[in-house]
Parts: structure tokens; sequence; C-alpha cells
């Protein structure tokens, strides 16, 4: 899609192939990726390099999953990063299995492991890091590797918001031995630190237009610039492609 590779999945092919990976502690990532994701994909060498390195890249936001439908992948499903996340946490709550959460504060760290937790009281967190807002230094980074590898956790629950997720996952790819999985706002809406949008807005492929009301000064470029060029490049490649409906 306008030159990135996403993957046409189910909800439970996608929660499946996780599993696959994180059973063996296979050094795989995947990517959650909305028109952001595929317009910064061609634009960014590094970026697109990351997507497709990934093991596997769903189909987030409900324009990506509109023009796969119309690419002829017919009852193509939204896979974001958050419900992915829940999804996960439930099935694997019920298995032999722990997880180990990336990113954000501390606070909503604290915050987000008292509410999994409440919810799945089986559920096994084998660690949670915060790591600092700058770049690393070589020996912090060999620190998290480390101690991610030493935790036992199967999958790592990445919130660094795109495109520094990405670019992390395919940095520590072959370093940690755990399936890496990009959720964005994911820790910050389970933590109850950011509000996600109502449920109706989330069915109507709405969710993007309740981000940008409630963060303008953040969020208006990414979603008036990107999703604009999103949709030429969406035209484009459906009238190229000979699908004008």
């Amino acid at each position: 899609m306008l030159g990135a590779f996403i993957d046409a999945v189910s909800w439970d092919e996608a929660l499946e192939r996780i599993w696959q990976l994180a059973k063996r502690r296979q050094s795989a990532y995947v990517g959650i990726c909305n028109a952001h994701s595929v317009v910064t994909a061609a634009q960014d060498p590094a970026f697109a390099a990351a997507l497709a390195g990934a093991e596997m890249n769903t189909p987030d936001g409900a324009p990506v999953a509109w023009m796969m439908r119309k690419l002829g992948y017919t009852g193509q499903q939204r896979i974001n990063g958050p419900d992915l996340m829940l999804r996960y946490c439930a099935v694997a709550s019920q298995r032999d299995e722990s997880i180990f959460l990336y990113g954000a504060s501390s606070e909503t760290l604290s915050l987000l492991q008292k509410r999994l937790e409440r919810d799945w009281p089986t559920l096994k967190i084998a660690g949670a890091y915060s790591p600092p807002f700058r770049p690393l230094s070589v020996q912090e980074d060999a620190d998290i590797i480390q101690l991610i590898n030493n935790s036992g956790a199967g999958t790592v629950w990445v919130s660094l918001g795109c495109p520094k997720q990405e670019l992390w996952m395919a940095k520590q790819h072959g370093h940690i031995n755990a399936v890496m999985i990009g959720v964005g706002a994911a820790f910050d809406y389970h933590a109850g630190t950011l509000r996600r949008a109502p449920l109706w807005m989330q069915k109507r492929g709405l969710e993007w237009f309740y981000r940008l009301v409630t963060e303008p000064r953040r969020l208006w470029r990414r979603y008036l610039i990107t999703n604009t060029a999103f949709i030429a490049g969406a035209a484009r490649q459906l009238l190229s492609t000979g699908n004008k409906s």
C-alpha cells in the first residue's frame, strides 16, 4: 500500500502469529500501521526499511483497512494496537506466558500494571521499563536488552509512538529474544492517562478525528497533512490498478 507492506489478517490470525513467535522466543517485531505510518514510509527510507523488516504489519486505522478492502481483501478489519494488546493479554493470562512492557512514563507503567493485574490476575508481567526521553548510550542499550532477555518474556509491548517505536524495534531485531509489538498510545489509554475515543467513533472510523480535537497542537500536522497525502496516494494507486470504485 503506497509502497508499504501490510498484512491481510484477521484478529485470530494476528493473535496466533504473535503467539507462535512468542512461544519460541523468536526475535521479531510487529508493526501496527495507520495512514500516518504508510505516508511516513513513503517519505522516510529508514522507516520504510523498518516496516519491511517486520514479521507482520497489521492494518490499523479505518483508512488503511478501507484501502485494503478496495484492493480486494474484502472484509478486512482494522487490527489496532490498543485492542490487540488487550486481546493478547486475555489469552496470555490463560497460558504459561509472560509479557514485558516497554515505554511511556513510570507513572503510566505503574497504573497500567495495576489495571492489567486487576483484569487478569493470572497474567504474568515479567517486567516493565520506562526509557529516558533522550538517545540511549551503548551501555544503557545493552542493559535494557539483557533486562528483557533475562525476564523470560515472550512478547514485548512497545509504546513509544510512531516512528520511534518501529525504529527501536528494528534496531533490537536479532538482539531481543522475544516478539516486539509497537502499540502507540495503548499504554496511556489502558492506564487511563489519556482518554480514547468513544466506541461509536471507533466503529465509524472517527478515532483520528477525536484525537485531533483533543490534541490539536500536537496532532494537527499528522492528521490534516498526512491524511491528505494518504488519500491522494490511495487514489493514484487505485486508479493505477484499475479500481475506480
